[in-house]
């Protein structure tokens, strides 16, 4: 109980030294609690919903498929479940803008793609409707409520039956604009009024566990020889469900990655505070031996320290998680996704992690730290340690320089080289803290880079999207129109070293001016007749260069896994959305047809670009249309989506660089109280002695941060990789405004550590200090 008194006290003396500690502790666990809680609660419930409500394995496209048709495709082998729909889209109009709904037919007995009833209950005749919650509630509809859309030519009015979700629809659009785009559901006895006849013209398929849905796309496409077949997307490929699979791919790496930094950041400060703080506590180590105490008594004495810290930091990180991180989360997926009824609570085993990692970080710092002098005897422990024989240092010995320095500057000097070791611990903490000051600031540039890319790369001012099967030759287009130019995509997959990855491939003119390509310097790069443009972050994974040969095999149903060798003619930076580009000639080479499905518009003037977009909204072939905003939200949207956790991070890493140097600068200035003692003897006034302190901490700041530059960028290109993957590309490239923000943050600290350290300048007891040895 005594070593116990004599710990809480040495804690009051040092109340703000433990405080910093804590507040290292609390960083990691404040990450580590939010981190984890959203990885783990979003994995556990999108396999919770998308079982629950059967999410559809493939999806099939048709003009027209008679109901009497489902039964003999149903007897393909693997299949468990085959419902048909009709899918059309319509358009509803409000004050000075259109909204578009995709609605789709709710199969009788449906089993597939279930919806999730929030309000009200599913339509029961053909002149009701559901819609999705949100859309609802941004033009404040509700159960009951008529709805006009027009689909096609005609208007039609239904009555809102209830309000819900489906599991297939979780992310609606890249920026999930619920205000313009809207999901609905009908009655099967709708079908009539709005295709002419009872007829589907999409298949869903829930396949068996085991079997290869691909090889039962095939089987399905066979047999629909004679029917008006168009085309098929799997799960894996649909919009919805790889935004997602994505976002929780990114989620567990961050999860893992942000964590295990700033642990390892915790572990270096610990290890290096714990061992001094035990070595400038030599002669009470002496006095508890002289009075009986067992080595393994004052070990454990010491070790208390850092799992009071330990437990103190998890407590206060995991309490600033539930109440900052956990909230903000919540809001930024419903932001990002529709999934409803998700909770993200906060797990209490979640604090022992940080708790225990912490707490044996400096248990063993202070078993390394302590063991050499515990070996002492108490005699030789409660002497000072014998004085070193001191060298003249190497600007000693620099003729005229040593006698021409001011008297303040020797002092200076000569502490620092005559503490070599000290020294060295203090500036890796600070330069630690440097990297990790230059990491966040890095990291948050990079995401402003993504996010300001999509006006760099496509200056288009309309995309039109024509709906399956329609061709683009012959298509009449709107006037004001300054140049267009066409594209199509084939869904394909890269094969390289016997692995696989699906991606997209985009075919369009070598002349299209409204895309363009950038390489890693940002010079501009060309489509050329002779090779294929590959997106970085698959470069950069599969090890691919310029000139190289890959194989990409084209995965739609229809060009049967056609394997096709193509040239490596650059590596283009995409930072969102990569895909594979190539042109209509080199496409032609190897016996694939071009087949434009999308149009790439400029208008004239800004006044013409209404006209056109209302010309192509009205024409039934056209599926979707978006516009120059839409990017320009997109952009916003990623910003918004990540910038509140790399803020955190970039706070985080303040106070974790805040709490290094302050409690290095303390343990410095206690190990120096007799040095300091002296000079206050010998007529040093406090502010001469505050700035001889100063001065000190600056030189250590600046070799620190010198030391950090070189190492930073290896740092923050293994932070990037890590967070990176071959569908989201990050910028591996440090910015210079974000190295000098980092270092002027760096000196900053500096300043603010010595202004709150001045007090225990003034309070160093002369007469104690000089005699305390004695």
């Amino acid at each position: 109980m005594k070593l116990l008194f004599k710990l809480f006290r040495d804690i009051r003396q040092s109340l703000g030294q433990f405080f910093s500690f804590v507040l290292i502790v609390a960083v990691g666990a404040f990450f580590y609690t939010g981190l984890a809680t959203l990885s783990n609660h979003l994995n556990d419930y999108t396999k919770t919903y998308f079982a629950e409500h059967t999410l559809s394995d493939l999806n099939l496209y048709y003009s027209q498929l008679p109901p009497e048709s489902i039964a003999p495709l149903s007897q393909v082998e693997g299949i468990h479940k085959l419902e048909g729909r009709y899918t059309f889209n319509a358009t509803e109009a409000f004050d000075g803008y259109r909204s578009t709904l995709r609605i789709h037919s709710i199969p009788e007995n449906n089993e597939i793609n279930t919806l999730a009833m929030l309000e009200g209950g599913l339509p029961s005749g053909a002149n009701e409707i559901v819609l999705d919650s949100r859309y609802a509630a941004e033009h404040d509809y509700g159960v009951g409520d008529p709805v006009t859309i027009r689909v096609q030519d005609q208007e039609m009015t239904y009555r809102i039956s209830g309000l819900g979700e489906n599991v297939e629809h979780a992310k609606k659009n890249e920026t999930q604009d619920h205000k313009h785009e809207g999901i609905a559901y009908v009655n099967e006895a709708a079908i009539p009024e709005v295709a002419g006849a009872f007829v589907y013209n999409e298949l869903l398929v829930d396949a068996k566990e085991g079997y290869d849905v691909d090889q039962i796309g095939k089987s399905i496409e066979e047999k629909s020889k004679g029917l008006q077949y168009l085309g098929q997307e799997s799960k894996e490929r649909s919009f919805s469900y790889s935004r997602l699979k994505a976002t929780l791919h990114n989620n567990g790496l961050m999860s893992k990655v942000i964590p295990l930094v700033l642990f390892l950041i915790e572990a270096i400060i610990l290890f290096l505070a714990m061992s001094r703080i035990i070595d400038s506590q030599r002669n009470q180590v002496g006095i508890m031996k002289a009075l009986g105490v067992s080595r393994s008594s004052i070990m454990l004495h010491y070790m208390g320290y850092p799992v009071l810290v330990g437990v103190a930091g998890s407590i206060l990180g995991y309490i600033l998680s539930a109440t900052v991180f956990v909230p903000l989360i919540a809001v930024s997926n419903a932001r990002s996704f529709t999934l409803p009824g998700i909770q993200f609570d906060l797990s209490v085993g979640l604090i022992f992690p940080p708790m225990l990692v912490s707490s044996l970080f400096g248990m063993f710092a202070c078993y390394f730290s302590g063991r050499n002098l515990l070996k002492e005897s108490a005699s030789r422990a409660m002497r000072p340690k014998p004085p070193r024989s001191i060298r003249p240092i190497l600007i000693e010995r620099i003729p005229g320089l040593w006698g021409r320095l001011p008297y303040r500057y020797k002092l200076i000097l000569r502490n620092i080289f005559l503490n070599k070791v000290k020294v060295l611990a203090s500036s890796v903490g600070v330069m630690v803290s440097t990297v990790l000051l230059i990491t966040a600031f890095g990291t948050q540039a990079s995401l402003q880079k993504v996010a300001g890319q999509f006006r760099q790369v496509y200056t288009y001012d309309l995309r039109v999207d024509y709906k399956a099967g329609e061709v683009l030759a012959g298509q009449s287009l709107p006037s004001g129109i300054k140049s267009h130019y066409a594209l199509s995509a084939f869904p394909i997959e890269l094969k390289k070293n016997q692995q696989s990855e699906k991606a997209e491939l985009i075919v369009t003119e070598p002349d299209n001016k409204l895309i363009h390509f950038y390489d890693d310097k940002d010079h501009p790069l060309h489509l050329e007749d002779h090779g294929v443009l590959v997106p970085k972050s698959y470069a950069d994974h599969y090890s691919i260069a310029e000139g190289d040969t890959i194989n990409i095999a084209f995965t739609a149903s229809e060009l049967d896994n056609k394997v096709a060798e193509m040239k490596v003619l650059g590596i283009s930076t995409q930072y969102s959305s990569p895909a594979f580009y190539i042109t209509p000639d080199y496409l032609a080479s190897f016996g694939v047809v071009y087949k434009p499905s999308t149009l790439l518009v400029e208008a004239d003037s800004p006044g013409a670009l209404t006209g056109i977009q209302s010309a192509f909204g009205n024409n039934p072939k056209v599926e979707a249309i978006s516009g120059k905003d839409g990017l320009e939200k997109e952009g916003r949207y990623i910003l918004q989506q990540n910038s509140f956790v790399f803020i955190m991070f970039i706070v985080c890493a303040v106070i974790l660089s805040f709490g290094a140097i302050y409690t290095i600068s303390s343990i410095n200035m206690y190990e120096r109280n007799r040095e300091l003692a002296t000079l206050k003897v010998l007529g040093y006034y406090r502010n001469q002695i505050n700035r001889l302190i100063f001065r000190e901490n600056i030189i250590i700041t600046t070799v620190a941060v010198m030391a950090a530059l070189p190492i930073c960028g290896y740092v923050y290109e293994l932070v990037v990789q890590a967070l990176s993957s071959t569908h989201q590309q990050i910028p591996d490239q440090l910015g210079i405004v974000s190295l000098l923000m980092s270092v002027v943050v760096a000196f900053a600290l500096t300043l603010m550590a010595n202004l709150l350290l001045r007090r225990k300048v003034t309070r160093i007891n002369m007469i104690e200090s000089l005699k305390g040895l004695e």
